[in-house]
């Protein structure tokens, strides 16, 4: 499913417009795997131009829970996984840059509506948060981290 979308609430400055792909195993059953990756040009621009270059990607592998089997009209579903949340943002005059890769999670509800055959339209809504390591020593601690932002999406949905 190529997919747009807009990012939206907590760290998005304002609304921004992202696309990206999901690839999806659903099976008879109710259960399936998905693969979801989105890019989000300008993320950290503000109305200041303080930023000269900033964006988001992330790069998730999701569990989904589906309510219907394949084929039918609609099929209304849930999602959470984890994966990276790549940060990038330079100040004007190149004053600081943050390159950064964070662990992340994600949940989110949607639905794929059957259009004809092996085609139909996909819609979802997600939150993201990135984590980090809370105690910052030689274990794993990990703890809600700062990153944090909604994604709205609309794409068209290829069964296989």
């Amino acid at each position: 499913t190529p997919f747009l979308g807009v990012t939206f609430g907590a760290d998005a400055p304002t609304r921004q417009f992202t696309y990206g792909f999901s690839a999806a195993v659903l099976s008879q059953g109710m259960v399936g795997l998905e693969f979801d990756a989105a890019l989000t040009p300008n993320f950290f621009d503000s109305e200041s131009d303080t930023i000269a270059d900033g964006n988001v990607s992330t790069a998730m592998l999701n569990l989904m829970v589906s309510s219907s089997a394949v084929g039918a009209p609609l099929r209304p579903y849930v999602s959470a996984g984890a994966g990276i949340l790549h940060s990038r943002a330079t100040r004007v005059g190149n004053v600081f840059e943050l390159n950064d890769n964070q662990f992340g999670v994600e949940v989110g509800v949607g639905a794929i509506a059957g259009l004809a055959g092996t085609v139909g339209l996909r819609g979802d809504i997600r939150y993201f948060r990135s984590l980090q390591d809370a105690d910052g020593g030689d274990g794993i601690d990990l703890s809600l981290g700062k990153l944090e932002f909604w994604r709205g999406t609309f794409g068209l949905s290829f069964r296989f």
